[in-house]
């Protein structure tokens, strides 16, 4: 009996003794690695609630100053959304004012028209931090609605208007969203950028999917100019009176005419007349049509929105209503496009 006790005890401190071996073991590998021993823990105390997605974190700059926000200008119209880290009460979606004012709170209006995202950012911050609202603010801007920085589509286009683009686009996207040409666009339209003093001009071919290269970026605020082409009337007693569209050349009487199909056999060669508009009016000038297909008079140039008027032979128009009859008939035309 005596015997099996002594073995128990034995077997018992050494037990114990290993037990305490592999506590110390432990504390000392904890005291030498105190970051593991932190990280151990496999939840949060109630004292330090789990970390919560927060929209004002500082890592959220890249989602507002990456981009086309690096160069976008704020503007009347646009809605802003203005987050101030670790201060959510002071989290506002405000509209900017057509002053270009937008108002926050604790720091009234603020003028942030024609400034970038990070120049706003910066000027909010000033204003939180020389006012003692807030130690050292840092302060996220995200733009909700750019009303002001969508871009523009003026003249010879299907639909007029503005475009949102907070994307990386294309002319020929923005060609397209207005809908197209009309039937009387020129090929060579302007494009015109706030930070340049003059506008980027572009040659566009007739059918665009001929040539990518014309496809320029598009930034937010430009405004691109589709301009009128020259358009040449060739009316009266021709084989098919028509509007000639001639957008990347010039064109002479004896070209129009035969674009036009020619003269038909009734008409008065002799009382051939070019209608142009000047800075004075409407003038009339003769032309020796005859003469030039006989090769005994110079062809002549014409300008854009002449008419090119052949009256019939034995008609009769009223004194002083040539250029009435010929602006008339080139009202009711079809434009056709000219490729000199």
């Amino acid at each position: 009996m005596n015997l099996i006790r002594r073995g128990c005890s034995f077997f018992l401190g050494c037990s114990l003794g290993c037990l305490a071996a592999a506590a110390g073991a432990q504390q000392t590998q904890a005291e030498a690695h105190p970051s593991q021993s932190q990280a151990a823990e496999p939840f949060p105390s109630a004292a330090q609630p789990l970390p919560a997605a927060n929209a004002n974190a500082p890592a959220s700059d890249s989602a507002a100053t990456s981009g086309d926000a690096a160069f976008m200008r704020l503007g009347s119209g646009d809605l802003i959304e203005v987050n101030v880290y670790n201060v959510p009460e002071l989290a506002t979606k405000a509209r900017v004012g057509n002053s270009g004012d937008v108002y926050l709170p604790l720091i009234d209006y603020v003028h942030v028209g024609d400034l970038t995202v990070d120049e706003a950012q910066t000027l909010i911050e000033k204003r939180l931090g020389d006012g003692g609202f807030v130690r050292n603010p840092h302060v996220t801007i995200f733009v909700d609605e750019s009303a002001s920085q969508g871009v523009t589509g003026l003249g010879e286009v299907t639909k007029a208007g503005i475009y949102p683009d907070l994307g990386d686009h294309k002319l020929y996207e923005i060609i397209s969203e207005a809908g197209g040409f009309t039937p009387a666009s020129s090929r060579k339209i302007s494009i015109f950028r706030h930070d340049r003093p003059q506008p980027i001009r572009v040659d566009l071919p007739r059918n665009l999917g001929d040539d990518q290269s014309a496809n320029v970026d598009v930034l937010p605020g430009d405004t691109i100019v589709v301009p009128r082409a020259p358009i040449i009337y060739v009316v009266g007693d021709v084989g098919r009176p028509s509007g000639l569209l001639v957008d990347n050349g010039t064109l002479t009487v004896l070209q129009a005419i035969a674009l036009a199909g020619g003269t038909n056999r009734t008409a008065k060669m002799g009382g051939v007349r070019i209608i142009h508009k000047g800075p004075t009016g409407m003038t009339e000038t003769r032309v020796p049509l005859k003469k030039m297909l006989e090769a005994k008079a110079p062809d002549v140039t014409l300008a854009a929105d002449d008419i090119l008027f052949v009256p019939v032979s034995g008609g009769r128009v009223a004194a002083g209503r040539t250029i009435d009859a010929a602006l008339t008939a080139a009202a009711a035309l079809s434009i056709y496009t000219v490729h000199p």
